[in-house]
């Protein structure tokens, strides 16, 4: 009687992948939101409140104000991706569609979904700031060889937002549980310091600010498109990396204990 090979873990990453491409390749107007809405923010503030504010320093260079606002709608780009991949598809696979279940009946493993999808959704992330950095670039917002680092941030924002997003869907009980989300969402991206310097706030929430995932993302994409390297970005590369290899641990857990027992 033959035997079924399990998988090399990038076969499945393959497999994966592929599936979810061939699923979206014709749903391409989905992918417009998650780009259009840091390009529509960039426009209406980075450029028009942006003729109502001087330029200032950062990291004691003079910096516009355009140019300041984008590298942090860059961060958010990767970060909106990531966020709309990791839970709202996600919980319709694994509550309604049993999508994972399915595909526990073939060779993958529940450590083989949890790469893939998290994969998928930091590509996801990653397109969108591709994207974004060809508009930045168009505008001239972009100061610096370092920016050609920018995509390389983006696919570590994705992945550090996929897992973890991915890992608190696993606990969603009902579509209400995504006002959750919303609630965490809006203030993280409000006090991201994306449209303003970190030192306006008072120095108890400079602190709070500070240890959030997407301030990290955004101090990353802003240093490296303005070409101003100080240790910042050391501390954001090795938060997000530990965020993300934190999340895809609980990810497989979860899957373990909802798929398997």
């Amino acid at each position: 009687m033959s035997t079924v090979t399990p998988l090399g873990p990038f076969q499945a990453l393959q497999v994966l992948v592929l599936r979810n491409y061939i699923t979206y390749r014709t749903e391409w107007k989905l992918f417009l939101t998650g780009f259009l809405e840091p390009v529509f923010y960039l426009f209406s503030i980075g450029i028009g409140v942006g003729q109502l504010v001087e330029g200032f320093e950062f990291n004691g260079e003079p910096i516009s104000y355009a140019a300041f606002v984008a590298p942090g709608m860059l961060a958010v780009s990767a970060f909106n991706g990531a966020l709309m991949d990791s839970t709202f598809n996600v919980f319709f696979k694994l509550k309604y569609d049993k999508l994972y279940d399915q595909m526990l009946a073939t060779p993958l493993t529940t450590a083989d979904i949890a790469r893939g999808e998290i994969t998928w959704g930091q590509l996801r992330g990653a397109s969108y700031s591709a994207a974004f950095l060809l508009v930045m670039w168009a505008m001239g917002l972009i100061g610096s060889w370092w920016a050609l680092l920018a995509l390389p941030a983006a696919l570590l924002i994705g992945f550090a937002f996929s897992a973890v997003c991915m890992a608190l869907t696993t606990w969603m009980k009902s579509w209400q549980d995504f006002d959750k989300i919303t609630l965490a969402q809006l203030p993280m991206f409000l006090f991201s310091a994306t449209f303003f310097p970190l030192t306006v706030f008072p120095t108890w929430l400079q602190w709070v600010v500070e240890v959030t995932p997407l301030y990290r993302g955004v101090v990353l994409c802003r240093e490296l498109t303005t070409g101003s390297i100080t240790w910042a970005s050391g501390v954001s590369v090795v938060y997000l990396v530990v965020m993300g290899l934190v999340g895809l641990a609980v990810v497989r857990r979860r899957l373990d204990s909802l798929l398997l027992t």
